[in-house]
């Protein structure tokens, strides 16, 4: 789930295909990979809904998709990781979603936790259907103090999902690739 605001791509953009190429090579072998944006809209439309074949080619595709990839939102992740567990979650798959952006402009964080909380419930040993990682970038800090609201609001938020859903949360300290 990608945040493709404006902020993102005019100032985070090579640093977010970067970390995108780390976090695939991270995973050499998975069963199927997608990606959205922060809206819920998909990188390949062909493929809105089920999961894309991992293969070295697609992978490339991703990668190279990402330089051109301009489908505006809100930054607010909200609605991309509510799509990818009711998408994809499945009894028999161990599904990871992990989150880039730099701003969470939704109203409120804890509306967003409780939302989270009833979708992605826990089994019978407490683990979630789904786990959430995040990744911040720091354009926000750039601003004035009183202009970074949504850059911590974004950190609170993803730190919050990752700690309650098996995931990780790393603030990034630098927005330059």
């Amino acid at each position: 789930v990608i945040d493709t605001s404006n902020s993102m791509i005019n100032y985070n953009w090579g640093l977010v295909q970067r970390k995108l190429q780390e976090a695939l090579q991270a995973y050499p072998t998975v069963k199927g990979i997608q990606v959205m944006n922060d809206d819920g809209v998909y990188m390949f439309s062909d493929y809105a809904g089920r999961w894309i074949p991992d293969s070295p080619g697609r992978r490339q595709a991703i990668v190279n998709r990402m330089r051109s990839w301009f489908a505006q939102s809100d930054s607010n992740p909200t609605d991309g990781i509510l799509a990818a567990i009711e998408t994809f979650w499945a009894e028999d798959k161990k599904i990871s979603i992990y989150v880039f952006g730099d701003e969470f402009t939704g109203n409120s964080i804890a509306q967003v936790v409780d939302t989270v909380d009833r979708i992605n419930r826990e089994d019978a040993d407490g683990n979630r259907r789904v786990r959430i990682h995040g990744v911040g970038f720091p354009v926000q800090f750039i601003r004035a103090p009183h202009l970074q609201t949504t850059g911590i609001r974004f950190a609170t938020l993803m730190r919050e999902l990752a700690y309650r859903n098996g995931g990780t949360f790393v603030g990034l300290n630098d927005f330059r690739p």
